[in-house]
């Protein structure tokens, strides 16, 4: 029996892709059922959509002709998966604030099957605090997210992130969710976000980092079936859906951390470890005084990728390393592989926007070839990154 899709099509511009994406669901062998908000309509016809399901669209929450045939019930547990694309603000406001005052977010309300949003909005509708607070709700819900991307919008001379995921992006991420996954019974560390290290109770040497890789890659991995421990430092992300994740401060306490998820199949280093830590913190607060400018002794911080990279038979069949460099990106990333022992290192040069941006562009660096990546939103890098690394593994287990 093949898959089952309820595609819910929210009401934005991007609404035109979801017909493209109905017949790469169906080329892949996925049964496709169709609900359509009235705002929806504006854009695509329910003709269209229903022409390329083979079936009618459900479109009105008190039809009786529908309900008594079909029902809001049975259309939100038909099925093995629900996808939202376009995902409006709207859409995403009504389901996490538990709304049903129409069919798709009855729907919604009524599932019990895993829901994959494709988010759409003008870039300020997302960056809106409203809608971060909601798009933080329906993760910690459960709710699964593609996208969105960083690019052109449709208002002119609007560019940010906004755009929704294109067709074959969403539909790999549904049949990621749809399949047990090639990542399944695998165990997997992401290590993401600063480390910082205290000079006093309110002062401390750290990094610069988001954290938005690394927590991007931690749900790309449970997205193909891992098990997943994210070890990360400070930041303001919400816990990717599937992860499990140990907040730390320093990397000392990463490294504890990192060295109790063990065993591990894979090894992901993405952190802004702080290299370096003062060798004694001040146990009250550093005034300023006569005696002028504090002279703050440091020393070097345990080494995690190396650690990891070098714990014999324990180590990860897979560790790798990231590198921020600012200059001889590919140089340097290959003398770091050398020194440090990893299998892999993805580099990229941080002298531009990436620090905290929507995208990255990087280069997966082996012990026999360089791959350069196009630059594309860190959640498309962590998808072909995740995607790479099943390949590698299953390659691994083959060769037993």
């Amino acid at each position: 029996m093949s898959k089952r899709v309820l595609l819910i099509i929210g009401g934005g511009i991007a609404a035109y892709k979801s017909l493209e994406l109905i017949r790469r669901l169906k080329d892949a062998g996925v049964s496709v059922r169709v609900v359509m908000t009235d705002a929806a309509q504006r854009f695509v016809t329910p003709l269209a959509a229903g022409a390329l399901v083979g079936e009618r669209v459900f479109t009105d929450l008190f039809d009786q002709t529908q309900e008594f045939d079909v029902g809001h019930i049975r259309l939100a547990r038909e099925c093995d998966l629900i996808v939202v694309a376009p995902a409006t603000a709207d859409l995403m406001a009504k389901a996490a604030h538990g709304l049903a005052n129409d069919l798709a977010s009855a729907v919604l309300l009524a599932t019990d099957k895993p829901v994959l949003m494709a988010p759409v909005m003008n870039p300020h509708m997302w960056a809106n605090a409203a809608t971060q607070r909601n798009f933080a709700t329906l993760q910690a819900q459960g709710l699964r997210f593609i996208g969105p991307n960083e690019g052109e919008m449709a208002e002119r001379g609007e560019r940010g992130v906004g755009r929704m995921a294109e067709p074959e992006e969403i539909r790999d991420a549904a049949l990621a969710a749809l399949s047990d996954g090639p990542l399944k019974g695998k165990r997997a560390l992401v290590t993401a976000g600063p480390t910082i290290e205290a000079i006093d109770p309110v002062r401390f040497i750290s990094n610069r980092s988001s954290g938005k890789q690394g927590y991007a890659i931690a749900a790309a991995l449970a997205e193909l079936g891992a098990e997943v421990t994210l070890v990360s430092g400070p930041t303001n992300l919400p816990v990717p859906f599937g992860v499990k994740r140990i907040a730390i401060e320093s990397a000392r306490e990463m490294l504890e951390a990192s060295e109790a998820a063990l065993p591990l199949d894979v090894a992901v280093m993405v952190a802004a470890v702080a290299d370096w830590r003062p060798t004694k913190e001040a146990p009250t607060k550093i005034k300023k005084g006569a005696a002028g400018v504090p002279a703050i002794a440091l020393q070097e911080n345990p080494d995690i990728l190396a650690t990891l990279s070098k714990l014999g038979k324990k180590r990860p069949k897979l560790v790798v390393g990231f590198a921020a460099e600012t200059n001889d990106v590919e140089d340097n990333a290959r003398a770091k592989i050398a020194k440090k022992g990893c299998d892999w290192i993805v580099a990229n040069d941080v002298s531009g926007d990436v620090m905290g941006g929507a995208e990255n562009q990087v280069l997966l660096i082996t012990k026999d070839k360089t791959e350069a990546w196009p630059r594309m939103a860190k959640e498309a890098v962590a998808r072909k990154l995740a995607a790479e690394i099943a390949k590698s593994l299953t390659a691994k287990a083959r060769r037993k």
